[in-house]
């Protein structure tokens, strides 16, 4: 994008995270346990034909084509694979990254006998309430085992996962969603300790009375972990710029840069609220997660559905793209793998998508591979004439998308 030969620079910029579209295993995926693995090309695979022609158009099936689908001729986009230099695989590590942070070591997981009795001595005796559950399993699933003891006996259902996380379900009729939202604080600061330091807290409100007809709702709240170093979200405050966030992005960045948050009800709920700030004056970032992807099939290994959730996603695309402005910046990418065709309910080490797209460029291509996600947050920081802060990582690639 120039003028008179120097770069201008965009007014918005929009980064839409498609929670866990990996793309094709990183090399190091074995020391993962996530050989072979590749979410978007075994979705195709498995669904022959995805109806994207919005993504197709930006260049997504020349970056990484499968099933009967290939790349277009004459791509919009300009498009490449990002790989994740930190050592992880999880929402908190891939995101903080892509604005600067490089995570070393990885956070603390519980997967294998559940949460140690110490810590959950004291969790009950600060919450005061009785723990069940305490073990590895599926939200959904441990509700219908558990959620009829939970409101009987007035119990707090505890479990985890593969991530590096903590949930705690509450009936939103029998315990009370502040209760909840108290225990889940409790149970942050008890996780802050080294020894038990997970990345995430995740209070996982539900309703119903009995088996068969409990359901979760969207009252969910992630407590994480606060950022290690600044981000370039806190450059980009602290310069006067807005950056808003939608979906789950306040939650993981505790807060930190965010000027203005949007909590969204689903991935199509995010996209539609994108779309209205779209048709907002704002200048400076809007930083999007759309969460379904990952936790409503990646992790429930339905592929179909998975895929169903993309072409929905590639509906509103295509409306957002409408309403673009010419200094406009839009960034899709993932902050992970997550492949439902693969073993286990873990999220996989994969490389992301990088495609950016603006009404003014004159053709899309291919641009080099980048070894880091931070590339993302470098660019906005050189867009909006920002430094990034000491200690991050990350160069820009804003002049190769002119």
């Amino acid at each position: 994008m120039e003028r008179g030969g120097e770069m201008k620079a965009y007014e918005r910029i929009f980064v839409i995270v498609l929670d866990s579209l990996g793309i094709g295993a990183l090399p190091d995926a074995e020391k993962f346990g996530d050989e072979g693995v590749d979410t978007f090309g075994h979705i195709l695979e498995k669904m022959g034909r995805l109806e994207i022609p919005n993504l197709q158009k930006l260049g997504m099936l020349n970056l990484h084509s499968a099933g009967d689908m290939i790349g277009v001729e004459k791509p919009l986009g300009r498009y490449m694979k990002l790989a994740e230099v930190s050592n992880g695989k999880d929402t908190m590590t891939g995101h903080w990254e892509m604005m600067g942070i490089e995570t070393k070591t990885p956070f603390k997981t519980f997967a294998e006998h559940g949460f140690p009795p110490e810590l959950i001595a004291e969790l009950e005796k600060r919450c005061g309430k009785r723990v069940i559950g305490n073990k590895t399993a599926s939200g959904t699933d441990i509700i219908e085992e558990l959620g009829e003891e939970e409101i009987a006996t007035g119990a707090m259902i505890v479990y985890t996962s593969v991530d590096s996380v903590m949930q705690i379900c509450g009936n939103e009729e029998t315990f009370d969603l502040d209760n909840l939202y108290r225990c889940c604080e409790i149970a942050r600061e008890i996780t802050l300790r080294e020894e038990w330091k997970v990345g995430r807290v995740i209070a996982r409100p539900y309703v119903g009375k009995r088996k068969g007809e409990f359901e979760r709702t969207s009252n969910r709240h992630d407590y994480a972990l606060k950022p290690t170093n600044k981000t370039v979200l806190n450059a980009l405050k602290e310069n006067g710029l807005d950056v808003i966030g939608v979906g789950k992005i306040n939650d993981i960045f505790c807060g930190e840069g965010i000027t203005e948050s949007y909590r969204s009800k689903s991935s199509v709920h995010g996209m539609e609220q994108t779309i209205e700030l779209c048709g907002k004056d704002f200048h400076g970032l809007c930083f999007v997660n759309l969460v379904d992807f990952d936790a409503m099939w990646g992790h429930r290994r339905d592929p179909i559905g998975y895929g169903r959730e993309i072409e929905k996603f590639d509906v509103n695309l295509g409306i957002f793209m409408e309403k673009m402005r010419n200094d406009d910046l839009l960034i899709i990418t993932a902050d992970h793998g997550n492949d439902p065709t693969y073993k286990g309910t873990d999220h996989t080490r994969e490389y992301v998508p990088f495609i950016a797209y603006s009404k003014t460029m004159e053709m899309g291509k291919a641009l080099e591979d980048e070894h880091t996600f931070a590339v993302i947050g470098a660019t906005v920081a050189e867009n909006f004439g920002v430094k990034m802060p000491e200690g991050t990582i990350g160069s820009s690639v804003l002049e190769k998308l002119g």
